[in-house]
């Protein structure tokens, strides 16, 4: 079935309209693991989402098609502990692996990747971004959260341990024991509700505020994937463009001291020295992994081995040695 039947029968199968009032299936691009489509119904604009079985990477890479869920419920959990930051949900078909959510669109509202990729001021995104991530954290560590709809350990083993950790592990055998510590500690871990997928181009701004998507990865797990991920990509923008350097390392710090602030289930030290071992890992990934970044060249990719490999064999305790080793060891691309 092509996007457009796709999206006319999840729109019925919904009850949001009828096939004739769609006007519009426009496919949205930039993902990699979905389907993603505007759809106009009538006086409705959603946004519908249908999750791939086979990635678009230059790797196979397989996943489960019922990650769907986990990111549904993820948008749900989100939606209740901070209403002001989740779209609004129209429903999800289990048969379709589909769901609809509100297109989020207006004069206030851009995508994080494109602002700092544009060299746009700093607003404040990456606190708001540490802010929304810590209050989620922090809410699904409490007792009597509902961690029933992720029991995801395994989806995240396919989608993030695998292609990230147990992949580069295989370009860098001396580093292989150290990759698969972080993995196995990784994988046994379930303290917090995990997103999975906290990258800037997951995370849309609507009047200031952050709207985290993209959550086919959403398990239980080690809040510092989250932190690791995200600040990841940081430090690439920074090697990508070098005159904004200083201006990106001091985001990575705002969101380290914001985050931090929401640390209440554990010793926030312990959980920084976590997200001090696992950068440089995740560093190194994204240009040796199964999903390298697509804006870094050669010798930006070079620049990031250069940085990254002394940092995986030899972690700091705390992201200040991260930004240290960074500005000391770091080569123009």
């Amino acid at each position: 079935m092509q996007l457009r039947e796709r999206c006319i029968a999840l729109v019925e199968a919904l009850n949001l309209g009828r096939a004739d009032q769609v006007t519009l299936v426009r496919p949205l691009t930039g993902g990699v693991a979905s389907d993603i489509a505007e759809v106009q119904v009538g006086d409705l604009r959603i946004c519908a989402k249908f999750a791939l079985a086979k990635l678009r990477v230059q790797e196979e890479w397989l996943a489960p098609v019922h990650r769907n869920r986990a990111e549904y419920e993820w948008l749900s959990c989100a939606g209740r502990i901070a209403p002001r930051n989740a779209p609004q949900l129209y429903g999800r078909s289990e048969e379709m692996n589909g769901f609809a959510m509100e297109y989020l669109t207006g004069d206030e509202t851009y995508l994080w990747k494109d602002a700092l990729l544009t060299g746009q001021p700093d607003r404040g995104e990456a606190a708001a971004v540490a802010r929304l991530l810590g209050a989620i954290h922090s809410a699904s560590a409490r007792p009597g959260f509902d961690a029933t709809s992720f029991a995801n350990r395994d989806d995240f083993r396919a989608l993030r341990i695998e292609p990230y950790l147990l992949f580069t592990a295989t370009k860098y055998p001396e580093l292989e024991v150290r990759l698969r510590q972080l993995a196995d500690a990784l994988y046994r871990a379930d303290g917090v509700l995990v997103h999975g997928d906290v990258s800037p181009k997951n995370i849309m701004l609507r009047d200031g505020q952050p709207v985290i998507l993209d959550a086919e990865c959403a398990t239980m797990g080690d809040p510092c994937f989250d932190v690791a991920f995200c600040l990841n990509h940081l430090l690439l923008k920074a090697v990508h463009l070098p005159d904004r350097r200083e201006d990106l390392l001091a985001q990575l710090e705002a969101f380290r001291d914001t985050y931090l602030q929401h640390v209440d289930w554990e010793d926030p030290a312990a959980l920084e020295e976590r997200v001090a071992a696992l950068l440089p890992a995740l560093f190194l990934a994204r240009v040796d992994g199964k999903s390298p970044v697509e804006y870094l060249d050669d010798a930006g990719r070079q620049a990031v081995r250069h940085i990254a490999l002394p940092l995986v064999r030899n972690p700091p305790s705390r992201l200040t040695g991260i930004i240290a080793a960074f500005n000391s060891n770091r080569k123009e691309p």
